[in-house]
């Protein structure tokens, strides 16, 4: 939770105060652009877009809603626009796996296997679906504040994360009964 007076600093044109609130809010901006885009590289840019962004316009920020919601709300927007514009692609480093010395590789190996397979069943959702589940899961989105940051109704909030839900226990159904992806 980013502290209120930091964010009155940063837009008062303190610049210590605005780059130490872009260091606090730059994971969570990646994190969101990640499991939105599905992609590394895509979401660095999308990352460093929607900081720059933040940036030119945090005087822009009312406290009308919270300041996280408002941040959610630039880098989904952001994605969703890189969405449309390219087609998603597969980074090579997304594929390394390191172990360290110690660790059970069988259990390493399954964890990262159950990681993809969610993470490639949150990619095949309708760009809807993913961003609210991505909010809601990985985010810790209150309906509510999904609902504020994507400017939706409370009960469509509600309805996609059902919906999408639904396909995702439907894309998982192999992996839930032991089978192999084929």
């Amino acid at each position: 939770m980013v502290e209120p007076a930091l964010i009155k600093a940063a837009q008062a044109g303190d610049r210590e105060a605005l780059v130490t609130l872009l260091r606090e809010i730059e994971n969570q901006v990646y994190r969101t652009a990640y499991y939105l885009l599905n992609n590394e590289q895509d979401a660095l840019d999308a990352s460093q877009d929607a900081l720059i962004r933040i940036y030119t316009k945090i005087d822009s920020y009312e406290e009308k809603a919270q300041f996280r919601t408002w941040v959610q709300r630039i880098v989904t927007n952001i994605c969703i626009d890189k969405f449309r514009r390219k087609k998603p692609s597969v980074s090579i480093d997304e594929h390394d796996m390191v172990f360290q010395a110690g660790d059970n590789v069988e259990t390493e190996v399954l964890s990262a296997y159950a990681a993809e397979e969610i993470r490639e069943a949150i990619g095949k959702l309708p760009e809807h679906h993913r961003t609210v589940v991505v909010l809601r899961y990985l985010q810790d989105f209150s309906y509510n504040e999904i609902a504020d940051s994507l400017n939706l109704p409370l009960n469509t909030v509600k309805s996609y994360l059902f919906r999408a839900r639904q396909q995702l226990q439907t894309l998982l159904h192999d992996y839930q009964k032991g089978g192999v992806r084929g």
